[in-house]
């Protein structure tokens, strides 16, 4: 990749950016660096704070420098995955952070390197790993967990309603032969599949979502590094997520509904009780999502919501 490609386009720009209510001195954490979309836009507003972002993805670290070096030298780069985002910044004795960003997913460039096995479209090895340097893989997933494991998964991360199926079909094959690229696994999803669910759309789509999550422990991850980053926050701080499939936004949902909510029984009054005020308010009333002209230009950005919670007290 070349400096200044522009072949990943960052969801949520701008409304990720202003929903952070930057300062000049504000001190920032990526949660989700990719390939500094999010980042060079913090970078270039805070000149005298610091920008903290964290990766596992070794394409996108190496190419990530050099683009936050072309706009200034106030950052560091965490070769991790943000589940550890609290003992990084603890062993760095960072005190203040100022704002949380996530987005979540699947970068456009991981999708493209066919090599890395995240598209359906694509033939390629089954691997799905966002940190190469793991040692679980797409193919190890697919070829050795039990017909009930995968059906858990299948159901669990993918919400496939024919995931029972699907995982029987898998085992057929895999008994005959092991399960090595995507468009193998695709022909096997196919197989399961009714003719009339097909048509409606792509029938992997559900199960390389629930295998890729698995892999990279992409929910566990999540409440890990969600929970930490509101525990960490300033106050004034905020933290904004932004998702792209519904476990994800409901996980954050849920967490920023159980934080900001207030108890019925005071709710109405005109001075809430001290031990019924909540820590957190909620920034986005409901999620926010891609205008129109966004959506036309980046198909990914139309599943994404933005949520925003800030610290108060």
């Amino acid at each position: 990749m070349k400096d200044g490609d522009t072949m990943h386009e960052s969801v949520l720009l701008e409304e990720a950016i202003a929903s952070l209510n930057l300062k000049e001195d504000s001190v920032i954490v990526d949660m989700t660096l990719g390939f500094a979309g999010h980042s060079s836009a913090i970078l270039k507003r805070i000149k005298r704070g610091f920008l903290f972002a964290f990766d596992q993805d070794m394409e996108a670290l190496e190419y990530s420098q050099k683009r936050l070096l072309q706009t200034g030298t106030n950052f560091e780069i965490i070769d991790s995955n943000f589940r550890y985002m609290k003992k990084e910044l603890t062993k760095r004795k960072v005190e203040r952070i100022d704002g949380f960003l996530f987005d979540l997913g699947v970068s456009s460039p991981q999708l493209d390197f066919d090599e890395r096995g995240f598209s359906y479209h694509k033939d390629a090895p089954l691997d799905m790993r966002m940190n190469r340097r793991d040692k679980l893989t797409a193919k190890m997933v697919v070829n050795t967990y039990s017909i009930d494991h995968l059906v858990e998964i299948f159901q669990k991360y993918g919400e496939s309603k024919f995931a029972r199926g699907i995982a029987k079909k898998i085992v057929e094959a895999r008994e005959k032969k092991e399960i090595e690229t995507t468009l193998e696994l695709v022909e096997i999803i196919k197989s399961a599949t009714p003719i009339k669910e097909r048509l409606k759309k792509h029938p992997a789509r559900q199960i390389f979502q629930a295998i890729r999550m698995e892999v990279n422990q992409e929910l566990p991850a999540l409440e890990e590094a969600l929970n930490d980053a509101l525990e960490m926050v300033s106050c004034g701080g905020r933290v904004a997520v932004i998702t792209f499939h519904s476990l994800e936004d409901r996980l954050v949902k849920r967490k920023f509904k159980e934080l900001t909510e207030i108890d019925s029984k005071v709710k109405g009054l005109p001075n809430i009780p001290l031990e019924y005020q909540k820590d957190f308010v909620l920034i986005t009333e409901k999620g926010i999502k891609a205008g129109e002209e966004e959506q036309e230009k980046n198909r990914r950005s139309r599943s994404a919501t933005l949520r925003v919670i800030e610290k108060i007290r």
